[in-house]
Order: structure tokens, then sequence, then C-alpha cells
């Protein structure tokens, strides 16, 4: 099991103690990657809660690898058929996020008033409404200090931390706002779950065909007869670990490439300016400041 990824210890806070489910459902659109293998044949992703597995899994053949086993576990019964609800709440990122939103009413944002905002399918109006009703003083003050470095150490490792900008609160209003301009909330399920808590399904293909692994990625593509994947869906593995994991990661993935395969890589970091790869406005989860789509022998 690589140590040079915080991924492996299966905790966000500490590297001791059992391993836990940390992702309830994925916070991202599987859309991008739906697109961007388009005509691919064989998958790999990385399986997290299963969404992107089963959404990708009745056009391609797929192999979901996870590092965590409680994860991998968790992710091989939703795509045998079992629903999110009882994940959802036992995540540690969904526990996480539903600690932030009991706050919600102290800053102005009533149920009422959120699933209002939820409810509207114009972006101009969803902008004007984002500015004049819930984006106040009171919540840019409250929602940057919630994501302050000092906030933040309580349930990350620092591995999980050492990647973020200083000013990750301004910079993820900027993003939500960004998402608001694009996206019509009223058809977005992503927007639903993160104010307000609300899981959605991946709607199911008629057979998934999906096989698992457990281990780090990198170690499983290593072991891969050469040319062995159309498509990589690497969610943000590379989010806390060590620039030897990157490398031997990226190795990796152009050994287990066909001539043509196609990468998707996320990060909560903010993008290089010469990032031309970068389709984090076209993902409908609002967060990500990296979603990275480039040919697999260009991944490094």
């Amino acid at each position: 099991m690589s140590r040079e990824t915080p991924w492996y210890a299966g905790r966000f806070k500490s590297s001791h103690g059992a391993q836990q489910l940390l992702f309830g459902q994925m916070y991202e659109d599987a859309a991008i990657e739906q697109k961007a293998f388009e005509n691919k044949g064989r998958v790999f992703c990385i399986a997290s809660a299963g969404c992107t597995a089963i959404r990708l899994s009745g056009d391609h053949d797929v192999v979901a690898c996870d590092i965590n086993p409680v994860q991998l576990e968790y992710a091989e019964r939703r795509v045998l058929g079992a629903g999110l609800v009882a994940g959802y709440v036992a995540g540690c990122a969904e526990r996480a996020m539903a600690a932030a939103r009991a706050f919600a009413p102290l800053v102005g944002w009533s149920t009422r008033k959120v699933r209002a905002f939820l409810a509207l399918s114009d972006v101009t109006e969803q902008v004007e409404f984002w500015r004049s009703q819930l984006d106040t003083q009171r919540f840019r003050t409250s929602f940057e200090a919630l994501l302050s470095r000092a906030i933040l150490r309580l349930v990350y490792a620092p591995e999980f931390l050492a990647f973020l900008p200083p000013n990750f609160g301004e910079i993820l209003r900027r993003r939500l706002e960004s998402g608001f301009a694009r996206h019509a909330n009223a058809t977005n399920p992503f927007a639903r779950a993160l104010l307000l808590g609300e899981p959605h399904d991946e709607p199911r293909p008629a057979t998934c065909r999906v096989q698992f692994a457990l281990g780090d990625a990198a170690s499983y593509l290593e072991c891969c007869p050469a040319g062995s994947f159309d498509a990589f869906s690497l969610s943000n593995i590379l989010d806390g670990a060590q620039p030897s994991y990157r490398d031997r990661l990226s190795r990796a993935v152009r050994h287990a490439a066909t001539k043509d395969a196609v990468v998707v890589l996320r990060s909560f970091a903010e993008p290089q300016p010469e990032l031309i790869t970068n389709h984090a406005q076209s993902d409908r989860a609002l967060l990500w400041g990296v979603v990275d789509v480039r040919s697999a022998h260009l991944f490094e």
C-alpha cells in the first residue's frame, strides 16, 4: 500500500485508526467523462462512492479501483443496486458538510430561501438571487472563517490542505457563483446536494459492467499489460500526494494507455493560467478548480 498518498489511511484527519467511508456520493459530474470517453472502450476509474463507475458502465467496461477497502466495498454495493441514503449520511465528507449547513439559518439561509433559489432555471436570475439574498456580508465572513486553515485543520490532515490557496473560502465562493451563472439550478442535482444535503442516485444502466480492484492506482496500473485502457477517470487522487507519487502515476497511466487514450483528473487547487485543458467550469458539481481533460500520453 503506497504511503506516498494520504488516501492510503482511509481517513481525513489521522493516519491512525480504522479506515472509514469517506464519501457517500461523488461530487464529480461524470457527464465530463461521458463526453471525453465517447467511442472509447475500457475505462479505469477511481471507485470512490461508485457514481462515476455506474454512469460509465452502460457504455464501457470499467475497472473501479480504490486504495480504501471500506470505500471499495461501498462502491461495489452501490453497483449491485444499493441506494445512496445510508451511505450518504455515513460518509465523512457528508457529515462535515451537514455540520456546516447547520449554521445556514444563522447567516440568513432559511430552507425556504434555499429551495426558492434551487428552483430557478434562468442563470441570470440565479446570479441576481445569489448576490442579493445569499452571498451576503454575513455569509461571506462566516464561510471564509469556516474554510480557514485553522478550522480545516480540525477535520483534515495537513497533506489535504497543503495544496489549497490560503484564501480558499473566497475562491470557493467565486467558483459557486461562476457555476450558478452557467448551470440551471432546477436541473442540477449537485447544487441540491451541496446546499440542502439531498442525495441523488445516478441513472442506472441496464447492465453495470464493473470490475473492482483494491489498491492504489499507480500500483495497479504498473502491473497491467501495456495498452490496457482507453480512458482514465482519476478523481482528485493527486490532491495531497507527494511529487514522487504523481511521477509514478503519470508513468503508470502512460504505460497502461492505448494510443488515443484520454485522462480526466480533478483538483481543488487553483489552476495554472496556461492550463488550456481545464474544463472545471463545465462540471456541474461547482467545486473544482481543475478538471483536466487531456491525452493520457501528455499526462505528467
